[in-house]
């Protein structure tokens, strides 16, 4: 069964501005700055990169003009084959478009008529020292990483035995509290109560806590603390996968609680489906063992072994005899 997640806003649209990016990659790109005079405030909203290709040539029709353009050695070098007249056809053909920004590797030299369409066309062009290869190498994960998918949720996120456990339930259930006795039994707190998730790829959720709240938790009663400073730095981590989410809610008698474990339930976040486990809350219940339990049956689970589902089918082979019994009587 899927459901969407209640505590999900909706997805925001992550951007950069290419000046964004060139103070935070100059010395790792090598880059320098080719059109002084024009605006760095452009957005980039798609970390996909791409070579001109057939746009040289005059084609347009499929040209990926929302992307960043890296010009290397083969696109230079075939520019500078052509007369200044083809030259400058080809580059406004590609410029007129509203490319965020374009970038030349390999330290090579621009023919003029590229930087005098770039400027009237307001593109900055930024020149990298870098290999075409290297270059894509480096700054692809910092795409990836600056402009995924990302929403804000509300609850608790611990590392479990290597597993992402996301508790999530409503304001003053005992999450916190929860992840904090998790921590003092040698677990780590990733983030509470603010949690920052992106999505990484097709199927994996990063969740990280905002850089100001630096693993404080705040519990009812006592207030703020310092995770890194109470138990150490080996208590607390930047960010993890998100691989099962827990919810707590106060127990409800009238509710059917799911026994077996047969019956799974998912969230979808981001459009992916993460696994949630619900656990009702009653006096005297073991919440932090139950959540290591948790973990270690995921872990199973990702293992190939199905406890639940191996216990059922156990039960199925040994009464097989007896429903072959019955099939055969006809009295």
């Amino acid at each position: 069964m899927t459901k969407d997640s209640p505590e999900a806003p909706p997805e925001s649209i992550p951007e950069i501005t290419v000046h964004r990016l060139l103070e935070d990659r100059r010395k790792t790109l090598q880059l320098e700055v080719l059109t002084p005079g024009i605006s760095l405030e452009r957005r980039i909203l798609d970390p996909d990169l791409s070579s001109p290709g057939l746009a040289l040539a005059g084609y347009t029709e499929r040209f990926a003009s929302e992307r960043i353009q890296v010009f290397g050695e083969t696109e230079i070098t075939y520019l500078e084959g052509l007369t200044p007249e083809e030259r400058r056809d080809r580059v406004e053909g590609m410029f007129k478009f509203e490319i965020p920004v374009a970038f030349v590797t390999k330290g090579l030299s621009v023919p003029a008529e590229f930087l005098e369409v770039a400027a009237e066309c307001s593109i900055p062009i930024l020149l990298s020292g870098l290999s075409t290869k290297e270059f894509y190498r480096r700054i692809k994960p910092y795409l990836d990483a600056m402009l995924a998918p990302r929403t804000n949720l509300h609850g608790s996120l611990a590392d479990v035995y290597g597993v992402g456990l996301l508790f999530v339930g409503e304001s003053g259930v005992g999450k916190s509290e929860c992840v904090l006795d998790l921590v003092e039994r040698g677990h780590r707190l990733v983030a509470d109560d603010h949690v920052i998730v992106s999505r990484r790829g097709p199927d994996i959720l990063l969740g990280q806590g905002h850089q100001l709240q630096a693993h404080h938790m705040e519990i009812r009663g006592l207030g703020i603390i310092d995770i890194r400073t109470l138990f150490g730095i080996h208590a607390t981590r930047q960010q993890k996968r998100i691989e099962v989410i827990v919810r707590l809610e106060r127990w409800d008698g009238k509710r059917a609680y799911t026994r077996t474990g047969l019956e799974t339930t998912e969230v979808d976040v981001l459009g992916i489906k993460v696994p949630e486990v619900t656990i009702p809350l009653n006096a005297g219940k073991n919440i932090t063992v139950i959540s290591e339990v948790v973990a270690m049956n995921h872990l199973l689970k990702y293992a190939g072994i199905d406890s639940a589902g191996a216990f059922n089918q156990r039960l199925k082979d040994a009464m097989r005899p007896v429903r072959e019994y019955f099939e055969q009587d006809y009295e």
